[in-house]
């Protein structure tokens, strides 16, 4: 459980000190006052990651050279401090030998937000990203192979663009390099939609059974799409160095994979109503709460942000109901209107304009 969360220059905030008490925190405001920021600071503490942005520089406060962020997760003190591009990484005060051992001593985490509407109905790109944030925290192996992946996957799209006649002795060095971290990749993800496949879909069921108004049982399932084959990666890429070089880019591997989402097999992108696409959401984010919890046997934090008060009431009461009652959960609102249950008797503070109130 995180019990503290101090920030300076983070985002918004010049300096923050926010005592976390109970199993479930609503930070409370109008828009644009900084409450999501207070959750995107628990995330790049914890997964030393933003759903928000892939750049550092956008974390740090405006005319600030960089930021701090501690925090007091069970019973040990987690920093993590920038200064321009420097970044370091302090478990109880002091340096944490590499990243891994760092992550491996923090906490998991799932995000929840308006945004997850996109893992539906948007482009392949957010649900990769979907299954890096769940795979850099189920695998060791993830975020050492994504990271160098897409380093080499940026200079090999960059020399397939830069000359007339792509360089292909140049190339064929990054290919060399892709291959082997593209495999890893592949397997992993694949192994991924083979897990969350069953959690999903009892997540969604869940969700349907508690609204009166459906009036017949839907199936979610989730279909693989992979961009490219572990185990003729090679062969896949050689094959294409013809239409590479016409359309200058890097055309197999898995920074072309993608999943779908169904319902009664019928793809939820163009079928399903906005309702149901925000059910099927709700539910590949339980799914992942699961599959966290049962590879740690310790229930990740849940960062909701300003969800309730989107959803109808028989979808926010399925999921209240939902959410794993032993996690930790830090909620973003502008009201609270839809306050009702567990959530009543919640520590509750008021952001407005980067500074942070505790309310009675």
């Amino acid at each position: 459980m995180l019990t503290s969360l101090r920030l300076r220059d983070f985002r918004c905030f010049q300096a923050l000190s926010c005592p976390l008490e109970g199993p479930i925190t609503l930070f409370t405001g109008d828009n644009a006052q900084g409450k999501t920021s207070l959750l995107e600071a628990v995330c790049v503490l914890l997964r030393l990651q933003s759903p928000r942005t892939s750049s550092s520089k956008e974390l740090v406060r405006f005319g600030s050279p960089g930021f701090g962020i501690t925090g007091s997760l069970s019973g040990q003190q987690l920093t993590h401090t920038t200064l321009g591009p420097e970044k370091k990484l302090l478990l109880n005060g002091a340096p944490a030998r590499r990243t891994a051992d760092y992550l491996a001593a923090s906490g998991l985490v799932v995000w929840m937000g308006n945004g997850d509407l996109e893992l539906v109905a948007g482009s392949s790109e957010p649900r990769r990203r979907y299954l890096d944030f769940l795979g850099s925290q189920l695998f060791p192996d993830y975020r050492s192979a994504l990271l160098p992946y897409e380093k080499a996957l940026r200079q090999r799209n960059f020399l397939l663009k830069r000359d007339p006649s792509p360089p292909w002795a140049e190339i064929d060095a990054y290919t060399a390099v892709l291959i082997p971290l593209g495999q890893t990749l592949l397997r992993l993800r694949a192994t991924l939609i083979d897990h969350l496949r069953p959690h999903a879909a009892a997540a969604h069921a869940a969700i349907r059974a508690a609204d009166p108004g459906s009036s017949s049982p839907e199936t979610l399932t989730l279909a693989w799409l992979p961009g490219g084959d572990p185990d003729n990666l090679d062969l896949q890429l050689q094959s294409r160095r013809a239409d590479e070089t016409r359309r200058r880019l890097t055309l197999c591997g898995p920074h072309r994979d993608d999943f779908q989402t169904a319902l009664d097999g019928l793809p939820a992108s163009p079928f399903a109503s906005e309702g149901q696409q925000r059910t099927i959401a709700l539910a590949l984010k339980l799914a992942q709460a699961t599959l966290l919890h049962q590879a740690r046997q310790h229930p990740p934090i849940l960062l909701l942000d300003d969800i309730f008060g989107e959803l109808d009431p028989h979808r926010r009461n399925a999921l209240l109901a939902a959410l794993p009652p032993d996690s930790q959960k830090l909620i973003t609102t502008t009201h609270l209107g839809w306050l009702e249950g567990p959530a009543r008797a919640a520590q509750r503070y008021q952001v407005a304009q980067g500074t942070l109130a505790a309310l009675s």
